[in-house]
């Protein structure tokens, strides 16, 4: 929920945080304190993370109420990164947690977190989003360390070459072992896509990993870098993903999609590969679904 107000005469001068109070009498003091430190707090459209901050009149403020249980400390060490060097950084992320800042929270997201790590490596770069997961989608995120190698990243992903698969756990038995979904996709709704002409090129393929009685363990690699793309074509195959409940996947404790392996080629050519591995909670679903996830997928 964003909460939008002006400020007047009568909170001009105050604390940004007894202003709020004021305007939104609603809110907790404590609420309100926290919103501003995780970066759910914006005056004249720019963040602002201190509760002490003077209100000046005519200062429009808008306040992201978002649920206590997503403010959630996000921390990176160099044992939990899954590959780095001069250029490059790459983290595993959680389902669960946004990639980047919205309008509720800057604090307890990928992005924000990364920015951290690099600052206390000494690298004062911001933390350059360049692709991105879905809240529910866990696994490989790569973040570059400087402008130019955000360039270099930036083009590959744009010309299609980052190779990157993903696993996904959907309902329904597929009548191929392999095959490729040709579909376009359009926005149908704020905040769905669907198969839609004209809709853009999307193209995925499919690969059969384990299967069970009404389920089955999928490998997908998009060709094609549409939002929700993989969500939507299974979806247009008849097999929803568990836990998807946007595009009508089964009850789980997560989206179980989860970003495998991303591969591509190094400014100075070398060839570079990053798997990330599968939490305890989607090997826990899968199982309970009769999928043995052990197996090097």
């Amino acid at each position: 929920m964003i909460l939008k107000s002006v400020v007047g005469q009568e909170q001009a001068g105050m604390r940004l945080d007894d202003g709020v109070k004021q305007l939104f009498p609603q809110l907790s003091k404590g609420q309100i304190r926290r919103i501003i430190d995780w970066g759910g707090c914006t005056i004249r459209h720019a963040c602002v993370r201190v509760a002490s901050r003077t209100l000046l009149e005519g200062d429009d403020i808008s306040i992201g109420v978002m649920e206590p249980e997503f403010c959630r400390e996000l921390v990176y060490s160099v044992e939990e990164l899954l590959y780095e060097d001069k250029n490059c950084l790459a983290i595993n992320k959680a389902a669960g947690i946004n990639c980047q800042r919205t309008p509720y929270q800057l604090k307890g997201t990928v992005e924000y977190a990364v920015g951290v790590y690099m600052k206390n490596q000494g690298n004062g770069e911001p933390a350059r989003v360049i692709h991105r997961l879905d809240r529910g989608t866990s696994g490989v995120m790569v973040f570059p360390k400087n402008k130019k190698y955000a360039a270099h990243l930036s083009t590959l992903l744009k010309e299609g070459k980052v190779a990157k698969t993903y696993l996904a756990l959907v309902t329904g038995n597929p009548s191929r072992q392999q095959w490729l979904t040709n579909a376009p996709i359009a926005k149908v709704a704020k905040s769905r896509y669907g198969v839609e002409t004209p809709g853009r090129e999307s193209q995925t393929g499919f690969r059969v990993i384990a299967a069970a009685t009404g389920t089955a363990l999928l490998e997908a690699t998009p060709m094609t870098g549409r939002t929700h793309q993989i969500r939507v074509h299974l979806e247009h195959c008849g097999l929803p993903i568990v836990g998807d409940q946007v595009y009508g996947g089964a009850s789980a404790p997560r989206m179980m999609l989860h970003c495998r392996t991303m591969a591509f080629e190094a400014g100075d050519g070398r060839k570079i590969s990053i798997t990330a591995p599968l939490d305890e909670q989607f090997t826990s679903v899968c199982g309970k679904y009769g999928i043995e996830t052990a197996v090097d997928c």
